[in-house]
């Protein structure tokens, strides 16, 4: 398991790649690989220029670790990748990737759409929206992203 709360962009073929070697390499006997690469988006209104997210170092990556091993033992996973982006990101950049290796696809699935879900609604980030004008808005969790982490209680 590695989790990476960074500010520097990754490099997303050799993250998975090294991801798949670090699989291959441990004996562990994974039949499914899963990526998931977030990026941001703009805004609603179209007026977003970045994003700016914070987060408290050393909280941030052991909520993120928790979490992750709670995804090991409720799915079986073989591996688990968690990186997370701060600072700040402009819509088209890569904000966060995760990567699941599990025996079988539908546990590497649910475990990394568990992991995002988490990311998305629960991780502690603080991101604010900041516009054209020159202000800024604090994004909340939208209901949706809550209900969607319901689903796994």
């Amino acid at each position: 398991m590695r989790i990476a709360v960074q500010k520097d962009a990754f490099d997303l073929g050799e993250e998975s790649q090294r991801f798949a070697s670090d699989v291959a390499t441990s004996g562990v006997n994974a039949g499914a690989l899963v990526t998931f690469t977030g990026v941001v988006r703009g805004s609603e209104k179209g007026d977003m220029v970045a994003m700016e997210i914070e987060h408290y170092p050393g909280m941030t990556e052991r909520a993120i670790e928790t979490i992750t091993q709670e995804a090991q033992q409720r799915w079986s996973l073989a591996d688990a990748l968690v990186i997370h982006r701060h600072g700040r990101l402009v819509p088209g950049e890569q904000i966060m990737m995760v990567a699941t290796a599990a025996r079988h696809r539908s546990d590497a699935f649910e475990a990394a759409e568990y992991l995002m879900d988490y990311l998305k609604s629960r991780a502690p980030f603080w991101k604010k929206e900041l516009t054209q004008d020159g202000t800024g808005n604090w994004v909340e969790a939208k209901h949706s992203d809550e209900e969607a982490l319901t689903r796994w209680d």
